[in-house]
């Protein structure tokens, strides 16, 4: 069973948009903004929370690979 919600307060600049993105598909302002609410529920971003626990991991897998002298003799490889 569909949900209903009110949104209040949205500037008129959003709204214009809105409003003519509805009129070049042919649909009203609500199924205008359903469009875009599935879309944005679709999406494919990934959750922060998964992107830092992966960073986590590589940053642990990494650590301590290279000293610090092979890092700065990497830094100065090729410098006058």
């Amino acid at each position: 069973m569909p949900t209903s919600i009110t949104i209040r307060d949205i500037p008129d600049d959003v709204y214009a948009k809105i409003k003519k993105q509805a009129e070049l598909h042919h649909r009203s302002i609500n199924s205008e903004v359903i469009v875009y609410l599935k879309k944005l529920a679709q999406s494919n971003r990934r959750d922060p929370d998964q992107i830092i626990t992966r960073a986590k991991k590589l940053k642990q897998k990494a650590k301590g690979s290279l000293s610090m002298d092979e890092i700065q003799q990497a830094i100065d490889k090729g410098r006058p």
